[in-house]
């Protein structure tokens, strides 16, 4: 592109072009190289009336043909600049009428990215509406006869391409295409304006999908001209519809939901090009050497189902995390005079008052010997409902639950996982949710026997824990992983009196050990059962959500639709924790993993998983108040002789299948390793571990290292991938 006051020529590079290749190519003397953002830029001094510039490449010299400036076009002008990447000309031609008139734009520069023959009908068609729109001046739409998109990557309207689309692990991918991809070359802007915007009054950098928000007295090109800088950031909020009528194309006026949860803008600027100066660089996001004024930035909304359009809106984006914004329900009324579709009203449900019912959701298989105290415990703290699921129990656990429920204890199924896609856990919860007793109930919790809610206030009841939260309607209960305390063998005894080691509270790896689970309100706030928490969200009341930790300090609205653990700022013990004591004794951990998981059900349980769940690193003992009361509940129930008769039998069949299973060559192996002098030293040492040594397992620990002591000065980890030998 020749100056004509300089008489020079300005010769842009794709990205990645070797900087010595660009200064080996020019054939004459006054030439400057420059690198923006690792593309080369020649500057280049030519004739006045030259229209073309010599270079040479590989002993050969070419004739490459120069643009003219044309910046005149849009001198002293508010233009857009814009890159379309598959819009129609209906939509383009809706963009640019919607910015003319509501903030005073007169022209717009657009990089097609079409192939050129596809861009050609493109302008055809975007003449013959542009024409029409009073106030519209020059639009100048140019392409490139090479592809300018990034490398590997699928069409750009492909939910992959999405920031936040749901299921991008599950997503089957198209092959990639440089032509539709996410733009690549960001030297582009650079281009556009050396040709067309240097000598604009101010430029804005969005996209043919994006509608900047109504103003207030000064547009956003008014407010860039005022800034000292001559610059002012512009923040991107993703718009998306609730849902598109069928039979009809994408709409801006479709867009009127944003995500409630959604952090971050996305960055975009508009600049005045004779205050910024012309040492600054124009990239995709920002103007390199322009500080943008911090007093002046500015809303624009992308309207999503535009740019990507897909047949269900729930491709692109979670549709429990939509809500109403009503600046864009009135641009969609009012400017556009559409009618979108709208949300559908929800209330949540009152439950009545009087004495809360709270109900226990759990799944078993083979756990007859720990029932009981489990049953007792929860009761004593003032659980009400109980509803079990098994599958494949060989040790009683069956029938003892049937038992149970026909003496009004427990309601006992049958897990309806066989025959469906769903993990036994996920299939109970499903089938769950019709049951009568958890319909009725007006606090909820899904957990399993190896977990005991520990409540720290009060009197250890649920009703001290529902007094110290308020008017919350969920709890998260965060996990302290218990170990086997050194324990070797099965007693029979009670968990929560012989197992008294745990995890530190600050235990953030592994990532299990901060997992937590929710005791939550019956409301229809959330639409089903989950493992951790409640899920499917109704966003119409995300608002209605008072959400705690175990002491009693609001969860963050990044949670609310799919939280399971708790980090350094939402974890909490004072009010409450989950004991989880997923190991007990060496020999129970035998039969444990003989069993399998009952919800994942493919991942072995063997010598890492108990690495990573067997804590021991302190004392903390404080569920051994409520012993006298569970003790009290268990004798009540142990009075009846079926459901001793029960206990006793369950406990019997699980030292026999120890007994069964220790001569087995493998899992003579497993005990020993479990029971050894360096795996007990090292359940006393996780705080000292980084992720990817639970990820890879103790056999990649030297001994150098186990001989260390807890609490000593000392951090190991291991590179991602390293095995267990």
């Amino acid at each position: 592109m020749p100056d004509p006051a300089a008489t020079a020529a300005r010769l842009f590079f794709r990205s990645g072009t070797p900087q010595d290749t660009a200064a080996a190519m020019p054939s004459r003397t006054g030439t400057v190289l420059h690198n923006f953002g690792g593309a080369p830029v020649l500057d280049i001094p030519v004739g006045s009336t030259c229209g073309t510039v010599s270079i040479a490449a590989d002993g050969e010299e070419f004739q490459i043909p120069l643009h003219p400036d044309e910046s005149g076009l849009f001198a002293g002008q508010n233009v857009l600049v814009a890159v379309r990447n598959g819009e129609s000309p209906e939509t383009a031609a809706e963009w640019l009428s919607f910015h003319v008139s509501q903030h005073g734009v007169q022209g717009a520069v657009i990089l097609d990215r079409a192939r050129p023959q596809d861009s050609r009908r493109f302008i055809r068609d975007l003449r013959e509406r542009a024409g029409s729109i009073p106030g519209l001046g020059t639009v100048v739409v140019i392409h490139s006869k090479l592809p300018l998109g990034k490398e590997g990557l699928p069409p750009e309207a492909h939910p992959f391409n999405v920031p936040g689309a749901p299921g991008k692990d599950r997503m089957e991918i198209p092959p990639a295409d440089p032509w539709q991809a996410p733009l690549g070359e960001f030297l582009i802007y650079e281009i556009l304006r050396a040709r067309f915007l240097a000598r604009a009054r101010a430029v804005a950098n969005i996209d043919v999908f994006d509608l900047l928000a109504p103003g207030g007295e000064r547009n956003v090109f008014d407010c860039a001209a005022a800034a000292l800088s001559g610059c002012i950031r512009l923040g991107g909020v993703q718009a998306y519809p609730w849902r598109v009528r069928k039979g009809d194309e994408p709409a801006f006026a479709d867009h009127i939901c944003t995500q409630f949860d959604a952090t971050g803008l996305r960055p975009r600027w508009c600049v005045a090009p004779a205050k910024a100066g012309a040492d600054c660089i124009w990239r995709l996001i920002r103007v390199v050497g322009a500080k943008p004024d911090p007093e002046q930035e500015a809303r624009f909304y992308r309207c999503m189902a535009l740019r990507h359009p897909a047949d269900t809106v729930s491709k692109i984006v979670p549709k429990t995390s939509l809500v109403e914004t009503p600046e864009l329900l009135q641009l969609a009324t009012g400017y556009f005079n559409a009618k979108p579709v709208r949300i559908p009203e929800e209330q949540a449900v009152k439950r009545p008052g009087g004495k809360p019912r709270t109900a226990i959701v759990t799944t078993m298989k083979n756990e007859g010997p720990f029932i009981l105290e489990w049953l007792a415990y929860h009761r004593a703290i003032g659980v009400d409902d109980f509803l079990v699921y098994t599958n494949d129990c060989t040790d009683g656990t069956d029938t003892m639950l049937q038992m149970l429920q026909e003496k009004g204890i427990v309601q006992h199924r049958e897990n309806p996982f066989r025959g469906t896609d769903l993990k036994p856990q996920h299939a109970a919860l499903q089938a769950a949710e019709e049951e009568p007793v958890i319909r009725k109930a007006d606090w909820l919790v899904c957990m399993d026997v190896d977990e005991f809610i520990n409540i720290k206030c009060g009197q250890g009841r649920l009703t001290d824990l529902f007094e110290a939260v308020g008017d919350a309607n969920m709890i998260s209960m965060t996990w302290r992983l218990f170990g086997n305390n050194d324990v070797r063998d099965f007693t029979g005894g009670l968990i929560t009196r012989e197992f008294t080691r745990c995890a530190h509270e600050v235990t953030r790896k592994p990532h299990q050990a901060w997992g937590f689970k929710t005791l939550f309100r019956n409301n229809s706030i959330f639409k089903k059962l989950g493992v951790h928490r409640p899920k499917g969200l109704k966003p119409q009341l995300w608002e209605d959500i008072r959400w705690v930790n175990g002491s009693g300090q609001d969860m963050p609205r990044e949670m609310f639709r799919n939280g399971w653990r708790s980090s350094m700022s939402t974890y909490g013990y004072d009010l409450v924790q989950l004991n989880h004591y997923a190991v007990r004794s060496a020999e129970s951990f035998l039969v444990k993993r003989d069993r399998g998981r009952v919800n994942h059900v493919d991942r072995d349980q063997g010598l890492s998983y108990w690495f990573r769940m067997n804590n021991n690193a302190e004392e903390e003992r404080s569920i051994q108040r409520m012993i006298p009361a569970l003790e009290a509940e268990m004798e009540q129930l142990l009075s009846d002789p079926d459901i001793a008769a029960a206990h006793e039998f369950s406990c019997r069949k699980h030292r026999e299948k120890i007994e069964e299973l220790k001569p087995r060559d493998d899992m003579q192996e497993l005990f020993r390793e479990l029971t050894s002098e360096k795996l007990c030293k090292l359940s006393r040492m996780h705080a000292h571990f980084g992720a990817n040594v639970f990820l890879s397992g103790p056999g990649v620990i030297p001994d150098e290292i186990a001989d260390k002591e807890p609490g000593s000065d000392f951090w190991f980890t291991v590179a991602r991938g390293e095995t267990t030998h």
